[in-house]
C-alpha cells in the first residue's frame, strides 16, 4: 500500500519537534491503571495482615475467594488477559506518537480517554491535539499495527466531532455471537465513519433512506 504524504507533517528542512513527556498530571493519567492496581494490592494486604493479627479467618477466605474464584473460572482469566492487552495497547499507542509525528510541536501526544475490549481486540477512544486529525491516524495505520503487536489496525472518526477517533486493534477474527462490551454499546456503530474505502460505513440512520417503488 503506498504510504500516505499526510505522514510528513513537517518540512524536510526542519527537525522533528521532540516529544515531551507532558506534565506531572498527564503522566499520572497514562498510568493510571497501574497505579489503580498497586493500590488495590496494598488494601488486599493490609487488609490480609490486619486480618490474621487478629485472628479473624473469615475475612482472610472472603479476600482470598475475591481474587482465586474469579483465576479459576475461563471467563474470569478471559476477563484478566483481555484488560491486559488493553494496558499493553495503550502504552504501545502512546510509544508509537511519540516515535512518529503524532505529536504537537509542543511535544505533545493524543490522549487515550478509554479502551476496552473488543470482539477482535481492543477499541481505543482518543481525542487529539491541534495540528493532529484522524487521517494521520490512518496513513500511520500499518506502523501502529506493529506496534500494537497486531494483525491490522483500523480508524474511525466521529460524525460530528473531527478530535475523536477510535483506533480498532485487530488482533483475531470475529467470534460469533460474541457482543463488545465496550465502545459498540456505549456509543454505538453509526456515529463513527471509517477513513478506509475498502471498510463498510455504517449507514447514518438520521438520513432518510428511500426505497425504489415495484413498478
Amino acid at each position: 500500500m503506498p504510504r500516505n504524504p499526510r505522514n510528513q507533517i513537517y518540512p524536510a528542512n526542519e527537525d522533528l519537534p521532540a516529544a515531551g513527556g507532558g506534565g506531572a498530571l498527564v503522566r499520572l493519567w497514562r498510568i493510571r491503571t497501574e497505579l489503580l492496581v498497586v493500590a488495590g494490592l496494598a488494601v488486599f494486604a493490609l487488609a490480609l495482615l490486619g486480618a490474621t493479627r487478629e485472628g479473624r479467618w473469615v475475612p482472610f477466605i472472603l479476600l482470598t475467594s475475591a481474587i482465586s474464584v474469579p483465576a479459576a473460572t475461563r471467563s474470569g482469566r478471559n476477563w484478566v488477559v483481555a484488560h491486559f492487552w488493553c494496558v499493553v495497547t495503550r502504552h504501545r499507542l502512546q510509544r508509537i506518537c511519540l516515535e512518529t509525528t503524532m505529536h504537537t510541536r509542543a511535544g505533545r501526544i493524543p490522549l487515550v480517554l478509554w479502551i476496552t475490549p473488543s470482539t477482535t481486540g481492543e477499541k481505543a477512544l482518543i481525542m487529539t491535539r491541534a495540528g493532529i486529525s484522524a487521517e494521520e491516524f490512518e496513513a500511520y495505520a500499518e506502523e501502529i499495527a506493529a506496534a500494537c503487536w497486531a494483525r491490522s489496525a483500523n480508524v474511525y472518526r466521529h460524525r460530528r466531532r473531527a478530535h475523536l477517533l477510535i483506533v480498532e486493534i485487530v488482533r483475531r477474527d470475529e467470534t460469533p455471537g460474541v457482543t463488545s462490551p465496550g465502545l459498540d454499546r456505549l456509543y454505538g456503530r453509526h456515529a463513527w465513519v471509517s477513513l478506509r474505502p475498502d471498510l463498510e460505513e455504517p449507514p447514518d440512520l438520521r438520513t432518510e433512506v428511500v426505497l425504489p417503488r415495484a413498478a
